[in-house]
């Protein structure tokens, strides 16, 4: 199984280590290509670089920083690095820090999967949620004890199937130590109330705050699951149509 593995937070990230970690527990060394920012590119979602050109470093050992998106780096991976093979799966994280709810749709850890599926490409994307039971945020306790088997499960399923170009699964590791992790669930995607982000004024600038990330969601979603010590596995779709308005809105147009 040939394995590209990318993230976020950056090539040298710690979280990127350890999805390599995994990688090598699923497939022989030779078959993995890492492709990863070349700094960190947390929040960008699905962007990529249209408008310039893209660059990238070859940092041997087949790892390749690119100065770009997560989604320019499956781009430039499978398009120059790889030479048009495409890799039988990719993946992306570990990110430091949850990619549930809301903050699946800003996440470039998730735009790098969403951008997989787009080339009928298999993908997942791992986060390490964090919290007062697990405060190192440089542990990545539970991800290192079950991304392999939580990855192996997934495909194991392949649910995928005929829909695997709008298909790709968002992980997330509960912010627990991995020896208190309860199992899987398999979850929807949650909703915070309330908006995600605002504005802080630091003298002459502003900065963008996030809010408290251990405000729970509705059962069933993938927080709700983490801080309840599970391993969310939410399978997402590239689709956006609200498919159950489509009927109600005939109606009236």
């Amino acid at each position: 199984m040939r394995i590209l593995i990318t993230n976020d937070d950056g090539i040298d990230a710690p979280g990127l280590a350890v999805l390599l970690d995994i990688a090598r527990k699923l497939t022989d060394a030779n078959n993995i290509t890492t492709v990863a920012p070349a700094v960190e590119q947390s929040g960008v979602g699905h962007c990529i670089t249209y408008t310039n050109s893209l660059h990238y470093d070859d940092r041997g050992d087949s790892a390749f920083a690119v100065h770009g998106s997560p989604a320019d780096c499956v781009i430039a991976g499978v398009f120059e690095i790889l030479g048009g093979n495409k890799p039988d799966l990719i993946l992306s994280g570990v990110n430091k820090g949850n990619n549930a709810a809301q903050n699946t749709l800003y996440s470039g850890t998730v735009g790098a999967t969403i951008e997989a599926a787009m080339h009928d490409i298999k993908s997942i994307a791992l986060s390490q949620f964090y919290g007062p039971a697990l405060a190192d945020c440089y542990t990545f306790d539970p991800a290192r004890s079950f991304g392999v088997e939580t990855v192996q499960k997934i495909l194991d399923a392949d649910a995928w199937a005929a829909d695997q170009g709008m298909l790709f699964y968002n992980v997330n590791f509960p912010p627990v130590p991995a020896a208190e992790v309860l199992g899987h669930k398999i979850t929807r995607q949650g909703f915070r109330h309330g908006s995600p982000f605002s504005t802080e004024r630091r003298e002459n600038t502003l900065w963008i705050k996030g809010t408290p990330q251990h405000a729970s969601t509705a059962a069933g979603t993938d927080v709700h699951a983490n801080l309840a010590g599970y391993i969310s596995v939410t399978p997402c779709h590239v689709d956006l149509t609200a498919h159950a308005q489509i009927a109600q809105l005939k109606e009236v147009f």
